[in-house]
């Protein structure tokens, strides 16, 4: 399973790749300032559409269903699936050379699989090692300096880019300790199913939270596809530089101003 897996993304990459020629690898080598690039658009806004008709038909149903869950429950479950994703974290707060937040990010994930029963609970925050944002192998190349590449969409996943896409198969090779336990080795207290159900239930939480915005985001955007671009390429960008302060994308054109009442 893992290796058909990991075939079909690497076979996804190598299409966009192709599809792209040179531009894409040029873009992928040398930081970009200016815009990102979308090469390959008519294959994107393809599976853009069958992504959005896959959410149509099962990820927001599913999602719905989850908020009628006890709320202690989706709380638990987010503490949990934070506390998994630090295995991540932590390796790229070092390689990007953020020491100190690293060694309190590492102390949060001992804490809460600990005494915090498998990170369900959070008591390392009241002991003042606060929540950081998330960081990724895709970050920290940006933070070294590599350029985004071309905008890509991918098949359930949704938007990424060819740096942002290439980096994430560092997980599937040594670099996400939470995947070397439950898929890569057989540990005996963890199987293939824990891994791809915390990969499942991360998209169907981040869903539930963000009913509302795409719904708005879609009724008020001239362009959906375009939007949920720019708003991507956006957040990417603020996540690097570690910053709250509104990057300049591309399509800025194709967005109207989202009521909020």
């Amino acid at each position: 399973m893992k290796k058909l897996i990991l075939f079909l993304i690497i076979s996804i990459l190598f299409s966009f790749n192709g599809y792209a020629g040179t531009d894409g690898t040029n873009e992928m080598t040398k930081k970009n300032n200016g815009n990102v690039k979308d090469c390959f658009e008519g294959l994107n806004r393809g599976i853009f559409a069958f992504n959005q008709a896959l959410d149509r038909i099962i990820i927001e149903p599913v999602a719905k269903g989850y908020r009628y869950l006890p709320s202690p429950l989706r709380k638990g479950t987010n503490n949990a699936l934070n506390n998994i994703s630090l295995v991540v974290t932590i390796p790229n707060n070092v390689l990007q050379g953020d020491f100190a937040i690293a060694g309190k990010n590492s102390v949060r994930l001992i804490v809460n699989s600990t005494i915090g029963v498998l990170g369900i609970f959070d008591p390392a925050s009241s002991m003042g090692f606060n929540d950081y944002e998330k960081e990724d192998w895709g970050q920290t190349l940006g933070k070294w300096g590599v350029g985004e590449g071309c905008y890509i969409v991918l098949p359930i996943l949704g938007p990424s880019t060819l740096r942002d896409a290439t980096a994430s198969l560092v997980n599937y090779s040594g670099g996400n300790a939470w995947y070397n336990v439950t898929v890569k080795e057989d540990t005996h207290y963890f199987s293939d199913f824990d891994y791809y159900a915390s990969r499942g239930l991360t998209g169907v939480d981040f869903r539930a939270k963000n009913i509302e915005s795409f719904d708005n985001l879609e009724k008020n955007s001239l362009d959906f596809y375009a939007s949920v671009k720019s708003l991507y390429i956006q957040d990417r960008k603020k996540r690097i530089l570690n910053s709250d302060e509104i990057v300049d994308t591309l399509n800025d054109s194709d967005w109207e101003e989202i009521e909020t009442n």
